[in-house]
């Protein structure tokens, strides 16, 4: 069968117009909507996998382990990602016993972890150091402006609360937990800290001033 010239302009048209709609549908079609965090799967592996370290609702009583309770849920996801490195690489926070941990966690995982914890109450902690508090206090409220060290306030908020999805909850941390990051941000053992804010503020403390926040942070509620 032979077709004139009309006969293939108009199938060209027809293949045209059908590639159109077939790509404006594809547009239009709805992407697979992200599961949403299911904390009670978070509860379940927080109960087989975490509560030995960190209390079985993000409460701990081991001064070296951080309290999870009331954390941002972004944070605590995102700190489970870090510790858990990609084939061939390093992980973006090292730790031996926390890369056992999250191991065998998903991406799912550790949202429904951080969607838990979360939703924990924290206990309130207290400061201990009375010959530091005020130094802490200090730091804490105004910063260090001779060092160049702004107020830890400013990005944790006056009670520690933190500011949702940018700045973790800090109120009630562990004094021993919190200094022993410090110290870490300020030797660049601990690096997962976006445009190295934690580190640069850290290499401005001493060891006494360290302390003395990490004492005041204790006791914020």
């Amino acid at each position: 069968m032979k077709f004139g010239m009309k006969h293939v302009l108009a199938l060209a048209a027809v293949i045209a117009i059908t590639s159109i709609n077939t790509l404006a549908i594809a547009a239009d079609a709805p992407g697979k909507a992200a599961a949403k965090p299911d904390a009670g799967k978070g509860q379940t592996i927080a109960t087989q996998v975490c509560a030995a370290c960190h209390g079985a609702d993000g409460n701990s009583s081991i001064t070296a382990n951080p309290r999870l309770a009331g954390q941002m849920p972004e944070y605590i996801s995102k700190q489970l990602a870090n510790f858990k490195a990609a084939p061939g690489k390093k992980a973006e926070r090292e730790n031996a016993v926390m890369a056992g941990m999250v191991a065998a966690l998903s991406p799912d995982d550790m949202k429904n972890l951080g969607a838990y914890f979360a939703g924990q109450k924290p206990k309130d902690g207290a400061a201990r150091n009375k010959d530091l508090v005020q130094l802490g206090q200090k730091i804490w409220r105004g910063g260090i402006s001779a060092k160049g060290v702004a107020a830890c306030a400013s990005c944790h908020g006056a009670s520690g609360a933190g500011v949702p999805s940018q700045y973790p909850r800090l109120a009630g941390q562990h004094a021993e937990y919190t200094e022993t990051q410090m110290k870490a941000w300020r030797s660049e053992q601990r690096a997962n800290d976006p445009l190295k804010m934690m580190r640069t503020i850290a290499a401005k403390l001493s060891d006494k001033e360290i302390q003395a926040v990490s004492d005041y942070i204790a006791g914020l509620h």
